[in-house]
């Protein structure tokens, strides 16, 4: 009877800790995934390619608020119109990958696999950033409160945007 009750007790604690496991995935599941595309993308494409990728984050945006045509683009139906301005944004942030990755000398770069992991993790925080403060996202889809409490905030969006800068500024030699 003792060895049913223990199994009982150490069947429950599995359960427990998976869902609570889970629960927490779940919560960051964006953001993981988006660490995974851009950690897998820096691996399969390597990392001076990668530093394009971050850099032409950062160049879309300069020339995405300064655009001069953004009131012709759609204004309703809602998705309608966060696809379009984040059409422009990828656009442009794809022209400038191109530009950059012609310049980007790869050669002498070097970042460790941490490196690339916390570098992966600062480029999807960028992204998210710009979702919740530039293209409005959360209108059209539903952040889970945790996502929400670090993106959402005004304050936090420079340290956001910021942090693939500061990060390559440490972590590339």
């Amino acid at each position: 009877m003792h060895a049913l009750n223990s199994v009982a007790q150490a069947s429950a604690l599995t359960t427990h800790t998976a869902l609570t496991a889970w629960s927490v995935a779940s919560n960051f599941l964006i953001i993981i995934v988006l660490v995974a595309l851009l950690f897998l993308f820096a691996r399969y494409v390597g990392r001076g390619p990668f530093v394009a990728l971050l850099f032409s984050f950062y160049a879309a945006y300069a020339l995405y608020i300064a655009f001069p045509y953004a009131s012709l683009l759609p204004s309703a139906p809602l998705m309608t119109a966060l696809l379009a301005h984040i059409g422009l944004y990828a656009g442009l942030a794809g022209a400038f990958y191109i530009t950059l990755r012609r310049v980007v000398v790869s050669d002498f770069l070097s970042i460790g696999f941490l490196g690339l992991i916390i570098l992966s993790f600062f480029g999807a925080a960028f992204l998210l950033a710009l979702a919740y403060h530039l293209f409005s996202v959360a209108t059209a889809y539903h952040f889970t409160s945790a996502i929400s409490a670090l993106f959402a905030p005004s304050q936090y969006f420079f340290w956001w945007f910021a942090a693939p800068a500061i990060g390559l500024f440490f972590l590339a030699r």
